[in-house]
């Protein structure tokens, strides 16, 4: 069986090397005219990381990780600990064993999941814009911008919140905009240093305004996430420039290692926050969805990555158990819908509980306010 995959990123690559892992051939359409992403850390949640076991590849993800630490919430003035506990971790990479959360820069982890891809014989092709599909009952056809096609049992559309495939299968669906806009900057270690006295990783929290760093690359890198709300209309993306003067007004009046930081920024880029309404289903025919495409949430939960990848090994199973094309997609769509209906309406919630927090009365606590079973759930072993 061939399947195609369109869209180069974590869930999409994922998909391709469990599927070649099993025996199928896999392509894989990516509309960038390179495979590579920047400025941006991401957390990778255990459920991603039991898949990385499965797939022989956790061990070089984790030499590109760290652990995530205890990111303590602490008052964006004062830097007064208001949850968690000061995180004294050194940022270093592990053998990945442990079951914890963890830290990566998105290329590092895009760079391992492309040589393992390529390493199984997954095709990757880039410059790929898909421009529409044909399902024929026995097969899909896809048509791409520079006139290139492809032919396949199965597509997978996992390309991203914006999807081509989506818009095909469900005309009129847009992306929300949720009224907040994130800014992304990574600073050196060398110059970041004097404003990471309050720890590894921490999270500033102000009213309306969330300021999240940690450092990854083996503590090389300090990458920085500001989350502010916005009456302003932003596009949906990775390119759009931001200026220091923006990223400084928007975080007017905060403690000063996070206003240093932003002194020190470098190439700030900034995009609005999209969501999408979840689908009454995801596969039509021969054809469905996965990760972003399928089910985009906002960053609260830190939770996007890892149900992508979550998706891509499950489709991998559901393939593996069923012949017939309709009925693995539908073993897909049945073992993973639930679960990112769930995480979807969390995430949405813990944005509204972290933005709705009063720094000046929130008093100090060290319960989490994550549900640790969702977090630790294993899509390797779990019944689909």
């Amino acid at each position: 069986m061939k399947i195609l995959i369109v869209g180069g990123g974590l869930g999409g690559l994922t998909a391709a090397i469990a599927l070649r892992q099993r025996g199928f051939t896999v392509e894989v359409h990516e509309a960038a005219a390179r495979l590579e992403e920047t400025g941006a850390g991401l957390t990778l949640g255990i459920g991603a990381q039991h898949v990385f076991r499965a797939l022989g590849t956790q061990a070089d993800v984790a030499a590109r990780a760290c652990p995530a630490g205890t990111l303590p919430f602490l008052h964006y003035r004062t830097a007064r600990l208001l949850m968690g506990a000061r995180d004294e971790g050194d940022g270093l990479p592990d053998d990945g064993a442990a079951n914890i959360v963890r830290h990566i820069y998105r290329a590092d982890l895009q760079t391992v999941l492309i040589a393992a891809a390529q390493a199984l014989g997954a095709k990757i092709l880039t410059d790929r814009r898909l421009t529409g599909f044909e399902d024929h009952g026995d097969g899909v056809t896809a048509h791409f911008a520079g006139g290139e096609t492809a032919y396949g049992d199965v597509l997978i559309g996992a390309d991203g919140v914006r999807s081509a495939v989506r818009a095909q299968l469900w005309p009129g669906d847009t992306p929300r905009f949720t009224d907040h806009v994130a800014y992304r900057f990574l600073v050196p270690r060398a110059e970041a240093a004097p404003f990471m006295g309050l720890g590894r990783s921490a999270i500033f929290i102000g009213p309306q305004r969330t300021f999240n760093r940690y450092t990854m690359c083996g503590g090389e890198i300090v990458n920085c996430a500001g989350l502010a709300e916005t009456q302003e209309a932003i596009a949906e993306g990775w390119s759009i420039p931001a200026s220091t003067d923006e990223l400084r007004a928007a975080f007017d009046g905060w403690h000063p290692d996070v206003m240093g930081l932003i002194d020190r920024a470098q190439s700030i880029i900034k995009w609005g926050l999209y969501d999408r309404a979840p689908l009454p289903q995801w596969a039509q025919g021969r054809v469905t969805l996965l990760g972003d495409a399928a089910h985009a949430m906002l960053p609260f939960l830190g939770m996007g990555a890892a149900m992508a990848i979550e998706d891509g090994y499950v489709l991998a199973r559901a393939f593996a158990e069923e012949t017939d094309p309709a009925a693995a997609l539908a073993r897909h769509e049945a073992a993973r819908k639930p679960r990112t209906e769930l995480l979807h309406q969390m995430s949405i919630r813990q944005g509204q509980v972290t933005q709705a927090i009063d720094p000046d009365t929130f008093e100090p606590a060290s319960a989490p306010m994550n549900d640790r079973e969702m977090m630790e759930f294993d899509p390797v072993t779990a019944p689909i």
